[in-house]
């Protein structure tokens, strides 16, 4: 089968041919048809993070496909069924955090295109207990922003226990924040968008933002407290220090910030400011199987949907190129046909 191969960090992938994965017990062979780009993939690529991916790898955490094998055990998929390779591959199923449904939090989870081979390939293998089962009638080229995007956004959200009415700020308009942006609109959030790019900001305001902000024109902080006298949560998915530090300072009392990016630099937190104002601040990374069955749900019935663009697999590196320029608006999928 086709696949793009990271041998080397900070090395350009390469599209070779491998072999077709074999199964174990309790996998699932899947056909992929598609898989979205995350900037985690980019950051797979260049071996960014303390915790460095296997080499050599396949990326791709956004991976949609049809099962065409099913491995000893199996009883809960049939062949024809369209799934989703997700960032959560595995987990252990017993220690505490799977027990108290926080599984992202296990310390022996295996992550789509990191710790184990991912989407950038023909057909990939996955445990059908943690495959993403697809609704019906939702296209997998745009479905398939939100087994990443989608989910890590929702749960981002969820955990920041806005309440429908309150006022929420997304930092960074790219491939997680316009999927964001909506997110919060159908949970009942008035949105304001930030990004330094007036492009995204155009599509936030198509999208449904109630208030924008160019965050290279004016402090965003400042325009926010003054205009709506700051939200009750922030969620910042851009990659700079500089907008998890707008992002904290936009919170009003009693608030939240969301963490979810992940810039080289270190976040610093204002203790007094955070004691004396009552401030949570919350780190937020993808979501469990039950926030992905949600987090498509929402998608299923028309309320979410990815802004996409798409390019063949053999592409990666264009997209790759791209990405790390900033001119990607939306989310670029990859398609295997």
């Amino acid at each position: 089968m086709k696949a793009a191969i990271v041998s080397e960090f900070k090395r350009q992938l390469e599209i070779k041919e491998v072999p077709k994965p074999t199964l174990g017990y309790g996998e699932v062979l899947v056909k992929m048809e598609a898989c979205g780009v995350c900037h985690t993939d980019l950051h797979a690529a260049h071996g960014d993070w303390p915790i460095k991916p296997k080499l050599p790898l396949i990326p791709g955490h956004e991976g949609v496909g049809i099962v065409t094998e099913l491995g000893e055990g199996v009883k809960s998929l049939k062949i024809g069924d369209r799934v989703g390779i997700p960032w959560l591959f595995s987990a252990c199923g017993e220690c505490e955090y799977c027990l108290s449904g926080r599984e992202t939090l296990c310390t022996k989870q295996q992550n789509g295109g990191y710790s184990v081979d991912g989407g950038y390939a023909e057909y990939c293998k996955a445990p059908a207990d943690y495959v993403a089962r697809i609704p019906e009638g939702l296209d997998p080229v745009e479905v398939a922003p939100i087994l990443c995007a989608g989910v890590t956004t929702y749960k981002a959200l969820k955990v920041s226990e806005a309440k429908p009415g309150d006022w929420v700020a997304i930092y960074g308009i790219g491939g997680l924040g316009h999927i964001a942006l909506q997110y919060a609109k159908a949970m009942g959030f008035n949105v304001v968008a930030v990004d330094i790019h007036d492009e995204k900001l155009e599509l936030a305001k198509e999208l449904g933002a109630d208030f924008t902000v160019n965050g290279m024109k004016v402090d965003p902080a400042a325009a926010i407290q003054d205009k709506v006298g700051g939200v009750q949560a922030a969620v910042s998915v851009a990659v700079t220090k500089k907008a998890f530090e707008q992002a904290y300072q936009s919170v009003k009392r009693g608030g939240t910030l969301v963490v979810v990016g992940l810039p080289h630099d270190e976040l610093p937190i204002p203790i007094f400011d955070t004691v004396l104002n009552g401030v949570t601040v919350k780190g937020s990374i993808v979501g469990t199987r039950k926030d992905m069955q949600e987090a498509l749900d929402f998608a299923a019935r028309g309320k979410v949907r990815s802004q996409i663009e798409t390019a063949p697999l053999d592409a990666i590196n264009d997209v790759f190129d791209k990405m790390e320029s900033g001119k990607i608006n939306g989310r670029i999928v990859l398609t295997m046909n």
